[in-house]
């Protein structure tokens, strides 16, 4: 076969078969994020929990920002000069069909590079990061039931096991 021919070949198949692609795909908007389980979450929350061997005490705002684009979580502890703040934008890939999570705290931007990818189990969102340390799991969990959410973080240790770095829950 002449080489023109393959090269006609190729774009009939590809623009002949395009209608197929994407049918099945998640209908995403460009303008807007909507997420049913995120919109949960917005609002004001008191967040108390246990961060490895410490007691928390956070205070906590969820909102739509950057044009519905993003959820921004918005936390700190609750001392006069906090020693724990944060700022989490989480976002939804059309294209590959999964969360993004930018967590951004006051350790900087060494921890902050890493993107967390999530996908949606029910009624959780669990996120995973590959920070420089090893692996971290955040899994948000909602509770419909009594309106409540749970913020369950895991992170592998040195053996490679996964093990409880810790909980967290947000109550009205």
């Amino acid at each position: 076969m002449r080489p023109s021919c393959i090269i006609i070949l190729f774009f009939v198949l590809l623009t002949g078969s395009r209608p197929s692609f994407g049918q099945d795909a998640v209908k995403c908007s460009d303008t807007v994020f909507n997420d049913p389980l995120l919109e949960k979450i917005i609002g004001t929350w008191n967040v108390t929990g246990q961060i490895g061997k410490d007691k928390i005490t956070y205070n906590f705002k969820a909102s739509w920002e950057l044009n519905h684009q993003f959820v921004e979580l918005a936390f700190s502890d609750t001392a006069v000069q906090p020693q724990y703040t944060a700022m989490v934008f989480i976002g939804f890939n059309c294209i590959s069909e999964r969360y993004v999570a930018h967590w951004l705290d006051n350790f900087g931007g060494r921890f902050s590079e890493t993107l967390g990818y999530g996908i949606k189990l029910g009624q959780s969102i669990e996120f995973r990061f590959e920070y420089p340390d090893g692996p971290f799991m955040n899994k948000f969990i909602y509770d419909e039931k009594a309106g409540n959410w749970q913020f369950h973080t895991t992170t592998k240790n040195r053996k490679g096991d996964w093990i409880t770095f810790g909980d967290m829950y947000l109550k009205r």
